[in-house]
């Protein structure tokens, strides 16, 4: 595979110094509980409010704050969300009362967690639309406390109002005025203010993941998530400004986000490069694009399609886009089998997803897709088995489960069947 563009090798990072300081963040909260949130509020985002707990009356007022139309393209978008992950959850049948043998009855529920946080992140910008793709599934699935945090703009003592309006139209239940590594830890172990949940969702930056990741097995995670990234399959039918354009929505993520062409026409390739040089210059967020695209920009040529789907697999991106000719689509679609979302078709641009045509936007990155897909409704819900069986059956079981017990020495497990046995043959 020739390169046409190369990007800079990601180095390993030393993340001891960032293990250590949102261990200590952690251990501050699991210590000191609400007085640590507080503390860590007023240091990194100048807010001084005492009730952590968004009221009604705070979203009634940024109802007000966001303009009618704004909140009307929010709902649209919430509309299609909640269809998709409802029929999602649809698809997730019981399995009741099967019968590999006689008299043994086996089966699966599927059960909603009891609670869980969604993680919306604030920084540079408003990401409400992480506020509807968290909630809505959650929600879907059966979830009875949605939770919800995020940080406040900085200096103020209150969460964006486009955020709030998000969260309050994808039906979360309790809405709290903390980000970071501390809001992790404080739904992970509790506080006065914050009771635990079960499970946390949702993007962060490199002190949010950290903590989830340390906080694991207190509770669960959706996954660990890295640098936003996309990768367009393309061959010489592609538009090469649209595809420009499809990496530069990922590249103004931040300065660490990857965009990658696999093209098997040379000329497209330069097409591309040079489109996305032309964009940058009218583009507002060229300061974070230009950098990104400039150290993790890709353009790669493959020989065929195989080749480019081959590379694709192996990557496993957060985003995939195919914009291949129509004759070639369905069977590049059918190879590909390592990916967080697919997009095919040049009609079909990765913000869709991002915002609107209903998929999740919350996915795996730095090659995770290669074991898990995306944040979607069954992220919430637990798929548990149960079983029963009448004398007959027990008596029949038994014995095989006492021979294999015994062969590996745990007489305890076999005298558990076999008291059985001798209870029910007096």
């Amino acid at each position: 595979m020739k390169t046409l563009k190369k990007s800079k090798e990601r180095t390993k990072e030393d993340r001891s110094v960032l293990r250590k300081t949102v261990g200590d963040i952690i251990e501050n909260v699991i210590e000191n509980g609400d007085a640590a949130l507080l503390e860590y509020n007023q240091k990194f985002d100048g807010c001084d409010r005492a009730s952590l707990r968004i009221s009604r009356e705070e979203i009634e007022a940024a109802y007000k704050e966001v303009p009618d139309e704004d909140i009307e393209d929010i709902k649209k978008a919430a509309a299609n969300i909640r269809a998709f992950a409802k029929a999602q959850r649809e698809t997730m049948a019981e399995l009741k009362d099967f019968s590999p043998a006689e008299g043994i009855l086996l089966g699966h529920r599927i059960i909603p967690v009891d609670s869980c946080c969604c993680y919306v992140p604030g920084g540079g910008y408003p990401l409400y639309s992480t506020a509807l793709m968290l909630g809505i599934p959650a929600k879907a699935a059966g979830v009875k406390r949605v939770t919800a945090c995020s940080p406040v703009i900085k200096g103020t003592e209150h969460i964006h109002p486009k955020t709030l309006v998000a969260m309050d139209i994808a039906g979360i239940d309790e809405i709290y005025a903390v980000g970071g590594a501390q809001a992790i830890a404080a739904f992970s172990y509790g506080t006065d203010q914050i009771q635990p949940v079960n499970l946390i969702v949702g993007p962060g930056n490199s002190f949010v993941t950290e903590a989830k990741r340390q906080c694991y097995g207190k509770v669960g995670i959706d996954f660990v998530a890295g640098p936003s990234e996309v990768l367009v399959i393309a061959d010489g039918n592609a538009d090469a400004d649209i595809v420009a354009a499809d990496l530069l929505a990922q590249s103004e993520h931040d300065k660490e986000a990857k965009g990658i062409v696999v093209t098997t026409d040379e000329a497209f390739g330069q097409a591309v490069i040079e489109a996305v040089e032309a964009q940058l210059q009218q583009l507002d967020t060229r300061e974070i694009a230009s950098k990104s695209w400039a150290d993790f920009g890709e353009v790669l040529l493959a020989d065929d399609l195989e080749e480019a789907i081959a590379y694709a697999n192996s990557y496993a991106p957060e985003h995939l886009e195919v914009n291949v000719a129509e004759t070639q689509q369905e069977q590049t679609v059918e190879a590909l089998h390592n990916y967080g979302s697919l997009f095919i078709g040049g009609n079909t641009a990765e913000v869709f997803g991002d915002y609107a045509s209903g998929t999740n936007h919350t996915l795996p990155t730095l090659g995770a897709a290669r074991y898990t897909g995306g944040v979607w409704v069954g992220t919430f819900l637990k798929t548990c088995t149960y079983q029963s069986m009448n004398p007959a059956a027990m008596m029949n079981i038994a014995p095989l489960v006492s021979s294999l017990a015994r062969g590996e020495g745990l007489i305890g497990h076999a005298r558990a069947a076999e008291i059985r046995m001798e209870k029910n043959e007096k």
